[in-house]
C-alpha cells in the first residue's frame, strides 16, 4: 500500500488544472483546494511512469462483483481512448447545455441515451495513464486555450469538477472515451426528477442488466443485500 499526501498532490496539479477550475468549480473563483476535485483529468501526469492504469472510485459505492473484473474493461478500450467512464444517468447536462441546445435543436448534446450524449459520471473511472501521456490529443484539451473554446462554444458553465471536464471533451471527442456499462456505475440520486425534468427523467435514469456497482450518489440511500 502506497500512501500518497494530498496536499503535495494538490501542489502539483494546481498549476494543471488552475484554468479550468473556473469553469467546473461550484465556486465564484479558483480555490487551491478544488485542485483535487480534478485529480483524475492530470493523474497521468503527477504519479510516477511506472503505473501504467489506475481506477479512481468515489466512497459512496456498495460492490456486487469483484473489483478485478472491472480491470478487464481495460481490455476493451478501443484504439485512441484513454478513459473508461459511465454515461451520467440524470439530465444534469440536458439543464447544464441548455443554451447550446437551443441554438442547436437537432444536437445530440445532453440528449438521453441510446441516440443522445448525456455526458458523464466521473463515481467510477478508468485511466489508462500510459495512453493519456502519449495522446497528443487529450494533453492539448488541458491546455487553458482549448479549455476556454470549448467552454466559450457549449457556453458551458460546470460545478462538478473532473466529470464536467470529461462530459464536454465527450461532445468533442467521443473517441477519447470507452464507456462503461451503466450496471458498472449504476447512479440512484433521482434529484433532477423533482426539479423540473420529470416528463424526461426515466429515459436517463433506466439502466438494464445485473447491477455491478451501485453509486449512491447525493447522499441516496444503497439497496440492502
Amino acid at each position: 500500500v502506497i500512501v500518497h499526501d494530498v496536499n503535495e498532490l494538490t501542489e502539483k496539479l494546481f498549476p494543471i488544472v488552475e484554468a479550468m477550475q473556473k469553469h467546473f468549480s461550484a465556486g465564484s473563483g479558483t480555490y487551491y483546494s478544488d485542485a483535487i476535485f480534478f485529480l483524475s483529468v492530470a493523474m497521468h501526469r503527477i504519479m510516477p511512469k511506472e503505473i501504467t492504469q489506475i481506477i479512481q472510485v468515489d466512497l459512496d459505492l456498495k460492490y456486487k462483483t469483484n473489483i478485478r473484473d472491472l480491470f478487464d474493461e481495460f481490455d476493451n478500450f478501443p484504439e485512441g481512448a484513454v478513459i473508461g467512464i459511465a454515461r451520467e444517468m440524470q439530465p444534469v447536462y440536458r439543464h447544464t447545455f441548455w443554451q447550446y441546445r437551443r441554438e442547436n435543436p437537432q444536437t445530440k448534446v445532453g440528449g438521453p441515451p441510446p441516440d443522445g450524449l448525456p455526458g458523464f459520471n466521473s463515481g467510477v473511472l478508468l485511466l489508462n495513464l500510459e495512453a493519456m501521456r502519449q495522446s497528443k490529443l487529450y494533453n492539448q484539451l488541458l491546455e487553458p486555450a482549448m479549455v476556454q473554446k470549448l467552454t466559450e462554444k457549449y457556453h458551458f458553465k460546470g460545478h462538478l469538477g473532473d466529470q464536467d471536464f470529461f462530459t464536454m471533451v465527450g461532445m468533442e471527442h467521443p473517441e477519447l472515451f470507452h464507456v462503461l456499462d451503466c450496471t458498472w456505475n449504476r447512479q440512484l440520486c433521482t434529484w433532477w426528477r423533482d426539479h423540473g425534468y420529470s416528463d424526461v427523467f426515466d429515459q436517463y435514469f433506466q439502466c438494464e442488466g445485473e447491477v455491478k456497482i451501485y453509486h449512491g450518489n447525493c447522499n441516496t440511500p444503497i439497496p440492502e443485500d
